[in-house]
């Protein structure tokens, strides 16, 4: 597989260039990367950047040492975000990475009254919206629960978000071909909070009934130049290595 260089010479522009490429998926866990000499001369740094970006890769949890077979990428290295996963699909239409699945998919349509998701979307407690909730897993394990949430109006340009199947096409590409709307994505916001005993269950997390197990959330809230369309949020496993967008 051929890799286009990054722009740049530093040993971190090296780094960033494999770290995309795990992070989309197009360099899969147990791929070897290629040698210092090939990486060496494809960004026309030392041999000495190369080891050191190796090292910055290595400490990330992303590669490791495998004798012969070079430096490779781990498995199962880091979860992304339910917004990282339309990135991917947009670069290379990888809805999901070497080793990922899902199940457990809900559909349905429900009133609202959580606060956070009301002030998103711009709804008032117990207004009705689409709600789609699935399990991410890495090599049958779970990883991350992802819910998304959709107002009436957003359910009107896109009927398939309300059928209780997977989607074949991205929503936000959906909705800008028939509304002519761009859909941009809000800030990422993550904090940790207490699991629900769904979420609890959902991630196959053995703990005694009621206990306090924190977990890590984030949130993005979808908009065009009018409205708020969508509202999605990912509770990822306790452990899990979630990248951080600079």
């Amino acid at each position: 597989m051929a890799y286009k260089a990054a722009e740049g010479k530093g040993y971190a522009d090296v780094a960033a260039h494999f770290r995309t490429l795990i992070k989309s998926g197009e360099l899969a866990p147990g791929d070897s990367l290629p040698s210092v000499t090939d990486i060496r001369d494809q960004f026309g740094v030392a041999s000495k950047t190369v080891s050191r970006a190796l090292g910055v890769l290595k400490s990330e949890g992303l590669v490791a040492s495998r004798g012969a077979l070079g430096t490779v990428v781990e498995k199962s290295p880091i979860v992304i975000t339910g917004a990282d996963r339309l990135n991917r699909m947009e670069k290379n239409g990888l809805r999901y990475a070497p080793g990922e699945t899902s199940s457990g998919h809900r559909v349905m349509t429900r009133s609202v009254h959580d606060l956070d998701v009301c002030t998103a979307l711009d709804l008032e407690p117990g207004d009705e919206a689409v709600i789609r909730i699935r399990v991410f897993r890495q090599d049958g394990k779970p990883t991350s629960v992802g819910v998304s949430v959709y107002p009436p109006h957003t359910v009107a340009a896109v009927p398939e978000l309300a059928d209780d199947v997977r989607m074949v096409k991205q929503f936000d590409k959906l909705y800008t071909e028939r509304t002519g709307h761009q859909v941009l994505k809000g800030q990422r916001i993550a904090y940790s909070r207490q699991a629900s005993q769904d979420e609890l269950n959902a991630l196959e997390v053995d703990a005694p009934q009621y206990s306090a197990v924190a977990v890590l959330v984030s949130t993005v809230t979808f908009h065009d130049d009018e409205q708020a369309l969508g509202y999605w949020e990912d509770v990822y496993a306790p452990g899990a290595r979630v990248p951080i967008s600079e």
